[in-house]
């Protein structure tokens, strides 16, 4: 206690003269920011009063009074304290309006007040007051400036008067006042040395002093600890004292330091509870954690001494190295058992239960005293519902482990399947003395197995078979048909236009209409028949135990009923159909890859010939398939082998007979079949990808056909080019336009790009962009086949839409058919509010041509007018009268059939 006491009070005293020093700095800090702003405030004095002897600018004045005042400010406070005679209050205020800090203020006046003789402080003091006659005089010159400005503006000889006084003034008071801030600091720098020598000698001393009383308290107590520590230390088991408090070792004997791996002086300080990796630090049973890692199984006791006037407790560690040795390995059997995660039994040599772990009631929800004493094979059978066989226990008995899958029942009756294991443990004698099985429920790991089986077999979006699984199931299907005489049909079904609705509205609405159409096609069916998706929208159905593939019929019917009712998906009602081929065994194939194929021929004619149809497989349709595939495959060299050719329809105008225009169509000159006609091969050519390259091709010819004719100053035609649907829906189509009108050098005007309903509606969401687009080139746009599509009204109001062509259905049926007459009629009258120029197609007869001139139609093309020629016969019926002396050519109207 007493070298506590001295030293609190040897620490108390330097703080108070830690603080002394830190006030006197403070008031340093004071001098120095007065100093500073003093300095300023005169330079700026000095700088308003010459701004306002050149100016006389009141506000430059206002500036100078009010530096002025802070300069004065100062002057007051010290001129007051060297009376002697002041008050504090009133020298604290002017110190304030000077700007100093203000807790500097106090220290400025008690040094001014009794250490003014301090060096550097007297020196300071001296520069300040020399300079008190010239800042008056600054005062003088302002107020006799303002009388001057004040009466009349002063003359240049007065001013230049009076700022060189200021500058006289100013040359005087700047280097005084520069020693005046040198003093200053100097004060500061040497008064802070002292101080710190003050503080430093007064705190080596009274450390000196404590250090001398300690010496003579410790050396009154090291007999009595010397005598204490060889108890300590002879001990046998590890002694810790610890505060109790704090829970800190205060001292430690030997045994434990060795224990731990360290000094003793190493463990004072740690907390006590830090050394054990688990249990309690004070009493009961733990574990103390050495210094290399190694872990020692202890006991503890504790209890609380005085040590001093402290509580103390102090810790008795014993090691129980081999009790817990002995104690782990009785546990291990039980807790081993407890810890498997599978179920395990223990029967005895009788195979009645023993003992059951956890898991094993989880599996089963009985509890191990239920089964206690009860058969081992009493809740379980093999997966057909059979006994254990005697002969498993004998394979078990004699050394082998047996496993498999048996039927477990659970204790609400329900029954699960389950992996089984048994083994057997014997006596000395080699005789079993205990049966284990582990047991594990594998209800999961079969589901997962059944699912992935029909992942494997179904499509995964309709849930119909695979083509895989269709092609065995039917090879199952033909094999039971060949046994009992009988039939098999396979049908082959493929939805009309489903690409269009696919592409118009969404992939989603796509998959959803799939999956419902599955479901349809599903509903048609008996349970022993088999459907399938094999393709993006082909289906298949296989009808099994037939009498005669005819019997296909009535399900085949049946099926393109139920697909044609409209199908309602989110806010849309969709309206699709379907094409079916059906093929029979024995007739039309032996095989389930020769019955799909042919079935896919059928369904190929009825898809071309009609649609929303059926037909049976003949022979002649794989003919035709192969004749299809050699003539794709031709159609790939056509354009280089240039076996294409243009041929050109007249379109004439209704109320002249004149030719305006000429629509370009392309036809094949196959070497070996003649001529190809278009419905036959352009579909082949959209398949393959080849339609834009044939596009171009007669985009290209066309405009290089109409350059020819302008050479031959035959009048000028307006040129009309069909663009296929992919054509009008890929990128390059704008910039091949483009460049054939460049290359060509034919105006934008007379090029007519003609598109049907679907080549817009398949553009989609682009269809505007690419309009605008066709319309800043100059190119017209003619809707072709409208109405005989998915009609939109909105298609009119893009703006290269410029024509509208009336199919040839709607023209066929005129004047008689009095739906054609109003279909016609309304749809000439749209086109007159739209402003779009009409164009109707088809017409053959002389009936057909004085209505549409009746009613309003602008162009006409047909056979009553042209067929399409080449351009040679073209040029001729232009100018039929053309002579070889280069008249100049003529338009005509052709000649009528």
């Amino acid at each position: 206690m007493p070298l506590a006491y001295a030293l609190v009070a040897v620490v108390g005293l330097v703080l108070a003269l830690t603080w002394g020093a830190l006030q006197i700095q403070v008031t340093l800090a004071g001098f120095l920011n007065g100093e500073s702003l003093w300095s300023k405030a005169q330079k700026q004095a000095v700088i308003d009063l010459d701004t306002y002897a050149s100016h006389g600018r009141p506000d430059d004045l206002a500036s100078f009074r009010r530096n002025y005042a802070v300069v004065m400010a100062d002057r007051e406070a010290r001129d007051a304290i060297a009376s002697g005679r002041f008050s504090h209050a009133a020298v604290e205020d002017a110190f304030a309006r000077g700007g100093v800090i203000p807790e500097a203020i106090p220290g400025m006046v008690f040094i001014f007040e009794y250490f003014d003789g301090m060096p550097f402080v007297r020196e300071a003091v001296t520069e300040w007051r020399s300079v008190d006659g010239s800042i008056a005089e600054l005062r003088q010159i302002a107020d006799r400036l303002e009388g001057t400005y004040a009466r009349d503006t002063p003359s240049r000889e007065q001013v230049d008067a009076e700022r060189a006084r200021i500058g006289a003034l100013s040359a005087y008071i700047e280097p005084r006042a520069k020693a005046f801030s040198l003093y200053i600091a100097n004060g500061a720098s040497w008064l802070g040395r002292v101080l710190f020598v003050m503080v430093l000698g007064v705190a080596a001393l009274a450390s000196l002093l404590w250090l001398r009383m300690a010496t003579r308290i410790l050396a009154g107590i090291r007999g009595t600890e010397e005598r204490y520590r060889l108890l300590f230390d002879s001990a046998a088991d590890a002694i810790f004292m610890v505060d109790n408090a704090s829970g800190r070792i205060l001292d430690a004997n030997r045994r434990a330091a060795t224990w731990i791996g360290c000094s003793r002086h190493e463990l004072a300080g740690i907390q006590l509870s830090s050394l054990f990796a688990e249990g309690s630090a004070h009493t009961g049973v733990g574990t103390l954690r050495g210094a290399d890692g190694s872990l020692r199984p202890v006991e503890t006791q504790s209890s609380l001494v005085a040590w001093g006037s402290r509580q103390v407790s102090q810790a008795i560690v014993r090691d129980i190295s081999d009790r817990v040795v002995m104690e782990r390995e009785r546990k291990i059997a039980a807790e081993a058992l407890a810890s498997i995660a599978e179920g395990v039994i223990i029967a005895d040599a009788d195979r009645r239960v023993t003992t059951t772990n956890d898991a094993h009631a989880k599996l089963t929800g009985i509890a191990p005293h239920e089964l206690r004493r009860t058969r081992l094979d009493a809740t379980r059978t093999l997966p057909d519902g059979r006994p254990l066989p005697a002969s498993l226990w004998e394979a078990v008995a004699a050394g082998n482990n047996w496993q498999g899958e048996v039927e477990s029942r659970r204790a609400d009756g329900t029954t699960y399947p389950e992996l089984m294991s048994i083994s057997a443990i014997r006596d000395a004698d080699g005789r079993p003395q205990h049966y284990v099985a582990v047991v594990t429920d594998i209800t999961a790991r079969k589901a997962d197995r059944q699912r992935l089986q029909h992942l494997a077999t179904h499509d995964p979006l309709t849930g119909l078979a695979t083509r895989a699984e269709f092609e065995r199931l039917c090879a199952e299907a033909i094999t039971r048909a060949a046994h009992t005489r009988g039939a098999a049909a396979v049908l082959f079904v493929d939805l009309d236009a489903f690409k269009v609705i696919n592409d118009s509205y969404s992939h989603a609405i796509g998959d959803a209409l799939l999956i419902r159409v599955a479901e349809r096609i599903r509903g048609q069916l008996s349970p022993n028949d088999v459907a399938g998706r094999i393709g993006g929208d082909e289906f298949t159905v296989l009808l099994g135990e037939l009498r005669s593939r005819e019997e296909a019929l009535l399900v085949a019917e049946a099926l393109l009923a139920a697909l044609a009712r409209p199908f309602s998906l989110d806010d849309y009602e969709l309206y699709v159909s379907a094409s079916i081929g059906i093929a029979g065994y024995p007739l039309d194939g032996n095989d389930p890859v020769t019955l799909i194929a042919n079935a896919d021929a059928a369904m190929y004619v009825a898809k071309t010939e009609e649609r929303n149809a059926l037909r049976f497989y003949t022979p002649k349709m794989h003919a035709d398939a192969r004749r299809r595939l050699k003539l794709a495959s031709e159609l790939r060299q056509a354009l280089t082998r240039n076996e294409f050719q243009l041929l050109y329809q007249p379109s004439v105008e209704m109320r002249t007979g004149r030719i305006v225009a000429v629509e370009a169509l392309v036809r094949w000159r196959h070497p070996e079949r003649g001529s190809v006609p278009p419905d036959e091969f352009i579909p082949i050519a959209e398949s393959l990808g080849l339609i834009r390259q044939i596009d171009q091709w007669v985009m290209e010819t066309a405009c290089a056909q109409m350059v020819l004719w302008d050479q031959m100053r035959l009048p000028p035609l307006r040129m009309a080019v069909n663009v296929s649907a992919g054509t009008f829906a890929h990128p390059d189509f704008l910039p091949g336009i483009s460049q054939a009108l460049v290359q060509a050098g034919v105006p934008a005007n007379r090029l007519l790009v003609e598109l049907t309903e679907s080549a817009i509606l398949r553009l989609g969401e682009d269809t505007e962009r690419a309009m605008q687009s066709l319309h800043k080139l100059g190119v017209g746009v003619a809707i072709d086949d409208f109405g005989t599509g998915y009609s939109s009204l909105a298609y009119l109001k893009l703006p290269a839409v410029a024509y509208l062509k009336i199919d040839r259905s709607f023209i066929a049926g005129l004047p008689s058919n009095g739906n054609d007459v109003a279909i016609t009629e309304a749809m000439l009258a749209i086109a007159r509010s739209l402003e779009l120029h009409t164009i109707a197609e088809g017409i053959e007869t002389e009936a057909q041509h004085e209505f549409l001139l009746r009613a309003g139609c602008q162009e006409a093309q047909g056979y009553l007018y042209s067929r399409p020629l080449p351009p040679d016969e073209i040029e001729r019926l232009l100018a039929p009268r053309a002579s070889q002396s280069g008249k100049r050519l003529s338009l005509v109207p052709p000649r009528r059939a």
